[in-house]
């Protein structure tokens, strides 16, 4: 008996590691559930626990007012992950099937739902949100019998209820003797900015796809406008398997003069492509952003939730789109899928250093609208390029008149610089650098020199803003958003000297006389009339890291002390990653380690670790969070700098919990940096 026991345990034991790797989390249980979002960097899927469901699909770059005197707020899809079974005229739900269990597999970047229902059947499905053929998504459904019994499924395109005017159909192309059946729903978006069209057909993978006399017949119903489906139904003999797909494809104005047609020509190329070969596709697009990786030895959990972190960026971003990532990626609509200061300050780094290609994507977004941001610079008195603090597709401030933020958040102009002149200092793109790269700077530059006020001992000031503690709204001289102009200053004259330029003079003597306050005891002060208060987040100690202005060790350590106290519980997850990096570069790797683990465990969600963006509240997945905690290995316990002579490594150090550190296929050269004890 007791060998028995032990080889059970040796069993379970080795089942629970199949199934949580460093590539794979499962979970059977429901009951505090947070699904993790499939996505492609065009479209975001987010499952359920419930069968045959997912929550939403939102539409990236894609916005529309969000009420009638409100800003943007980016468009949810119509869903077509939706899909009801029934076996023997039973429909299944949670209630009447068994061994229920999910697995997301982030390699392949698919999402994986098994169970049984009684004795009859074994059923398990994977949900993509296809890299390859981004504006449509992808569920492969495999039913094994059992027993003898009937099978029907349905398909749905279930279209929110704020879209106006549906029109919804079921249509059957003909060309060549081939027939492709297309469940339609085409509906303007509710204050009518936009057309959307979502298709969606079955594929049958063991039968000719092309041929409808092999293929079960499809029935139509049209259950209201917003409620398209199409049903077929097949008897499965006991041992017979059925192997099937559901795909759709959803496209807006946004992106296509007729999104109708479209549509279906992304769902006909999935009907009529081989499964084999469209999963490879997808497979290996995903294999080609993992050459960008993190291997932690001898700790699970940090490695899954390095690794989750990292399948998030790239599965928000894609090189080929020139977008952004917003705060919350493309899992939901929360801050209304706008772009901040939490991509170029907190994502950005890690991407670059791991696939300059969706980097150069997000440098490219902001280039793209450099135009309005010059028109905002000059609608508020200044010179230069002033970004939004919340951009959308028009490039134009998207922040709520409400908010503050919006108004007076101004570090968001020097963070873009910054971000540009890093995107150079790891590529060497010179031709970037004269076409997109400088020209930012450039203007960026001539924005702070009007922004900033000469004081009359001959120093600078920069008045009236909101700083990244956005817990002291209109202060003057915010460490931040003064050590953030300091640093593009100093960025676009190098910028201006590798193009072979003359610097403007007024930039240096700018960033050179820009005030910085101390304390007494000379802590650095988060603002002129700062006096202790509690801050929402990192502020002061982003002067030690990104941004190297302060650089001796007894500063670096009295801001340390100092300020983690002062972090609030409710503030944002990222906020301790900074903290987590810079004892990592002054070798304590006790402490950097404590606050890695402090800046996004708390804010996990069961089962799979989506992160919210606060321990207080429930807003997953929180990318930015992501990349804090990617920083903190990556420029902490990594050692990795940018520099003007491109990414370098000293002194890294490793956790005592971790026995090794990989860092693979990092820069142009796809250098692996490895780190032991």
């Amino acid at each position: 008996m007791k060998l028995f026991i032990f080889l059970l345990m040796i069993l379970t034991s080795n089942i629970k590691s199949a199934q949580n790797d460093g590539w794979q989390i499962t979970t059977r249980d429901t009951s505090n559930y947070t699904g993790i979002v499939v996505s492609n960097g065009r479209l975001g899927i987010l499952p359920s626990e419930k069968l045959f469901k997912t929550e939403h699909i939102i539409l990236n770059n894609v916005y529309e007012k969000g009420s009638t005197l409100g800003v943007s707020k980016i468009l949810k899809g119509m869903n077509f992950g939706n899909l009801e079974v029934e076996i023997n005229n039973v429909k299944l739900n949670h209630h009447n099937i068994h061994d229920w269990k999910q697995t997301i597999n982030m390699k392949e970047a698919y999402f994986l739902t098994s169970f049984s229902y009684e004795d009859v059947a074994e059923i398990t499905y994977k949900m993509y949100a296809l890299r390859n053929v981004p504006y449509s998504g992808y569920i492969d459904f495999k039913i094994t019998a059992k027993k003898d019994l009937n099978l029907k499924v349905t398909g749905i395109i279930d279209t929110p209820t704020e879209y106006i005017n549906p029109l919804s159909a079921f249509r059957v192309l003909i060309d060549a003797e081939v027939t492709m059946p297309i469940l339609q729903t085409v509906a303007n978006s509710e204050f009518e900015r936009h057309t959307v069209a979502t298709s969606a057909t079955f594929i049958w993978h063991d039968i000719n796809s092309g041929d409808e006399h092999e293929r079960p017949e499809l029935s139509h119903e049209k259950v209201s406008d917003f409620d398209n489906r199409l049903t077929f139904q097949k008897n499965l003999k006991k041992n017979d398997d059925l192997e099937f797909a559901w795909t759709g494809a959803a496209c807006s104005t946004q992106d296509f003069n007729d999104p109708q047609t479209e549509s279906e020509r992304f769902v006909i190329f999935n009907l009529l492509t081989p499964r084999t070969d469209l999963i490879k596709q997808h497979n290996g697009l995903w294999e080609s952003l993992w050459k960008g990786d993190i291997i932690v030895e001898g700790d699970l959990q940090s490695q899954q939730d390095i690794r989750l972190a990292l399948y998030h960026l790239y599965a928000f971003g894609r090189g080929d789109s020139d977008l952004s990532i917003a705060p919350m990626g493309l899992s939901s609509q929360n801050y209304n899928g706008h772009i901040f200061w939490d991509t170029e300050l907190w994502m950005f780094p890690p991407l670059l250093l791991l696939n300059q290609d969706i980097a150069r994507s997000l440098v490219n977004y902001r280039s793209n609208r450099l135009d309005k941001a010059k028109q905002k610079a000059i609608n508020f008195g200044y010179k230069g390029a002033m970004f939004p603090w919340e951009s959308d597709d028009t490039g134009e401030e998207a922040t709520p008149a409400w908010a503050l933020t919006g108004t007076f958040e101004h570090h968001i102009t020097a963070d873009v610089a910054i971000a540009f002149w890093n995107y150079y200092r790891v590529t060497g793109n010179k031709k970037w650098l004269k076409e997109r790269g400088y020209p930012m700077l450039k203007e960026v530059a001539d924005y702070w020199v009007s922004r900033a006020v000469r004081n009359k001992d001959g120093s600078y000031s920069i008045k009236n803003v909101v700083g990244a503690n956005e817990f002291a709204p209109n202060v003057d001289d915010n460490a931040f958003t003064n050590g953030s102009a300091i640093t593009a200053l100093e960025y676009a004259v190098l910028a201006a000297e590798a193009v072979e330029l003359v610097p403007e003079p007024l930039w240096t003597q700018v960033a050179k006389n820009m005030k910085i306050h101390k304390f007494p005891d000379g802590t650095t002060k988060e603002h002129s009339t700062y006096k202790g208060e509690v801050i929402k987040q990192a502020d002061v100690n982003l002067l030690s890291f990104p941004l190297d202005i302060i650089s001796d060790q007894e500063t670096i350590l009295k801001d340390l002390k100092y300020y983690e106290p002062k972090l609030a519980k409710e503030g944002p997850a990222m906020g301790k990653s900074v903290f987590a990096v810079i004892y990592a570069r002054l070798g304590d790797a006790n402490n950097a380690f404590r606050l890695f683990k402090e800046s996004y465990e708390p804010n996990k969600r069961p089962p799979f670790g989506a992160l919210s963006e606060t321990a207080t509240a429930d807003l997953p997945y929180f990318a930015t969070g992501a990349g804090g905690m990617l920083q903190t290995v990556l420029f902490g316990f990594g050692g990795l700098y940018i520099t003007e002579d491109g990414l370098i490594q000293k002194n890294p150090v490793l956790p005592k919990q971790w026995k090794s550190l990989t860092i693979k296929g990092v820069g142009i050269e796809r250098k692996d940096y490895v780190v032991k004890r």
